[in-house]
């Protein structure tokens, strides 16, 4: 049986969303349940500035207090050199940097232009390097920008290899809107998988329009075996408005079960964090 990963997102792609903050308490008991269920990757915050994304406040607290087991890595979002020493100090087994495939989303979301968002990443890369440790890079808007339209999937591919050439171990396509119709996204994994192969690649999709299992399997069928996802479908995009939760988590891993793909989750355990992260939204 081949096998697929899933990186849960809830933590932090998930709860940055929600307008009341989270107590650290019971982030931290969410990641522990979703620990508990085997998922073997959770991106659990993001080492930001507070004004900008309230949420993520303590991420210190939240990086310092995960439960740690043999196999589980935790990842931090970083947005500079300053997050990724921040998160490296506090723990953290893997950094993620982000940047987008639109200049006016790139501009909106962390005010640069997409030039400048991988330029202010190679410190980040270098402190990365300097420590062992592996660099995930997002690159948002695959397939729409909530400012300029459709987006070409050569675009796209150039984002991508750059993130390459900076040094990321890992690229996941962002379908930041969850509009796209599984066409589109063929066309967008097909361009980007000439260029990379498809285990340097993830799957990132929200599932606005309901078309986000269709995707996966888009990228299944192109050789792509990692896929985020979030605890009952938390999440969206400050910067994209209208965007809805991410795919959830528990979908995931029965489409991927359905389809013969081992993903080491327990179903039963897994639905009882999926319960407690729907208790949060809205919790604040």
């Amino acid at each position: 049986m081949d096998a697929a990963v899933i990186v849960e997102v809830g933590p932090r792609d998930g709860l940055q969303n929600e307008p009341g903050f989270v107590a650290t308490a019971d982030k931290l008991a969410l990641i522990g349940r979703l620990a508990a269920s085997g998922l073997s990757r959770i991106e659990a915050t993001a080492f930001v500035a507070p004004k900008w994304v309230p949420q993520m406040a303590d991420h210190d607290a939240v990086m310092r207090g995960v439960p740690r087991r043999a196999g589980l890595v935790y990842s931090a979002l970083v947005p500079n050199v300053q997050g990724a020493a921040a998160a490296i100090a506090a723990g953290a087994d893997e950094l993620a940097i982000f940047t987008a495939a639109s200049e006016s989303f790139c501009r909106r979301n962390i005010n640069c232009t997409i030039a400048e968002s991988l330029e202010r990443f190679r410190p980040v890369m270098a402190l990365a390097a300097e420590h062992g440790l592996p660099v995930r890079g997002y690159v948002s808007c695959v397939t729409d920008c909530p400012y300029e339209g459709a987006v070409a999937p050569a675009a796209v591919t150039r984002v991508a290899l750059a993130l390459r050439d900076l040094g990321c171990t890992e690229i996941a396509l962002g379908e930041t809107l969850g509009r796209a119709e599984p066409g589109r996204v063929a066309a967008l994994v097909a361009d980007v998988a000439a260029s990379l192969p498809p285990e340097r690649l993830a799957g990132h999709f929200h599932d606005t329009g309901g078309q986000a299992l269709a995707s996966i399997d888009v990228c299944l069928a192109h050789g792509i075996r990692v896929f985020d996802a979030a605890a009952a479908g938390l999440g969206g995009c400050p910067y994209a408005p209208g965007a809805k939760g991410n795919v959830a988590t528990g979908r995931v891993a029965r489409h991927l079960a359905a389809r013969g793909f081992r993903t080491g989750i327990d179903a039963e355990r897994l639905a009882e964090a999926e319960a407690f992260a729907a208790a949060l939204r809205g919790a604040g």
